[in-house]
């Protein structure tokens, strides 16, 4: 009777576990299509109020780095006070108030602030926010949970942007874009609220956890970090692609949001599956993949529509997996106590580095494509001897 009992209790933890990251993964949903959709118009909006080139470059290279490298102080903060829902809650509001304000920005500068304290608002909420996931995966399994929470996020960051472009079609004001933005951005605070009251516990669902004590995080943990970063500094940012296929003449400018799109559709859906597949393969679905997806650069720089089209899925498999994947391996790597650290730690050098390599691969397209396609693919292709040894150290700790 006491193992029935049992069974049908972590059944039930399991199918609870299941609807918080459903629940999560919705109103992450409404926040990409918040801030994705904004993000598809900024540059042309930053352009309305008389900034410059050089202006927007600044502005979203430092709302980019100060959205990751914020991170660290976030975890730290999470892990050291436990306060994982307010300091989630905290963020979200910070992120999903900047949005709409765009629409009274009366200048560059106004907007520019709004445009970081965005960024700042992600970099808040990302690693508590990460930890309750990982609660859940404890018992779904960490790809399936991440996976699933990724593919609702990039679903988001799919039908802003078009949100965001029937608007433009239909009154060409950037302004009413962004006020209208508001609209999904009451939609996600309302879920999120409703999350911390039915979910105010979502560590009461890792059950049976060891409490381990240590100092500083495991040499697996430091593996795993440096094959990402190798990753993230060979892969190249949209805005870069989109102008090569501008200048090159790939496909008319019309198509390029379509070409986006289908990037973040393959990244979502790349999310759902691999997500399961390293649930029951581990690393060495990473592995394959990073091979596979490190030829995005060849197709989208130097072939015509169908290959740059093929480039550009590839690119988005490359995104929706390594999305996925890092904090569904890092949760299992690090106990419960240091996971929101971890992860602050591990998205901010990821983030740091696809900065300094984001410049590298802008400072190339000037001088050599190849140059640019070598620097891109070897750079990912290093990443595979690092993840083949974390593939192998998981495999022994599991023996």
């Amino acid at each position: 009777m006491s193992e029935d009992s049992d069974v049908s209790k972590r059944s039930a933890v399991r199918n609870s576990a299941l609807r918080f990251v459903l629940l999560v993964g919705i109103l992450s949903f409404f926040a990409d299509f918040t801030y994705e959709g904004s993000r598809s118009i900024l540059g042309p909006f930053l352009a309305t109020l008389q900034a410059s080139a050089f202006v927007v470059g600044i502005v979203s290279g430092l709302g980019e780095l100060l959205g990751y490298s914020l991170r660290l102080v976030s975890g730290r903060l999470a892990d050291r006070t436990q306060k994982f829902w307010p300091i989630t809650i905290f963020g979200y509001i910070i992120q999903m108030s900047s949005v709409p304000l765009l629409a009274l920005a009366g200048n560059w500068q106004m907007a520019a602030i709004l445009i970081i304290l965005e960024r700042v608002g992600k970099a808040t909420r990302n690693p508590p926010r990460d930890v309750m996931l990982s609660h859940a995966g404890k018992q779904i399994g960490f790809g399936w949970a991440f996976g699933v929470h990724e593919a609702l996020d990039q679903l988001g960051a799919l039908f802003g942007p078009l949100a965001v472009a029937v608007v433009l079609a239909a009154r060409g004001d950037y302004r009413l874009a962004f006020a209208a933005l508001a609209i999904p951005a009451v939609i996600n605070l309302s879920l999120l609220m409703l999350a911390h009251r039915i979910y105010p516990h979502p560590e009461d669902m890792e059950m049976n956890v060891p409490n381990v004590q240590m100092h500083g995080l495991p040499r697996i943990f430091w593996l795993y970090l440096t094959g990402a970063v190798l990753v993230a500094a060979g892969f190249a940012d949209f805005p870069l692609i989109a102008y090569h296929f501008s200048q090159a003449s790939v496909v008319t400018p019309g198509v390029i949001p379509v070409f986006y799109a289908v990037a973040m559709g393959v990244s979502g859906a790349g999310s759902l599956a691999f997500g399961r597949l390293f649930d029951r393969f581990g690393f060495w679905v990473l592995i394959v993949l990073t091979i596979i997806t490190a030829l995005f650069a060849p197709m989208v720089f130097l072939g015509g529509f169908w290959p740059a089209l093929i480039g550009m899925a590839l690119w988005g498999l490359g995104m929706g997996v390594h999305e996925s994947i890092i904090p569904a391996a890092v949760a299992p790597m690090v106990p419960m106590e240091r996971r929101a650290s971890a992860y602050g730690l591990f998205t901010a050098g990821y983030g740091i580095f696809w900065f300094l390599g984001s410049a590298g691969i802008g400072f190339l397209y000037g001088i050599s494509l190849p140059s640019l396609i070598a620097f891109s693919v070897i750079l990912q292709l290093a990443a595979v001897p690092w993840f083949f040894m974390v593939a192998r150290q998981t495999r022994r700790s599991h023996v």
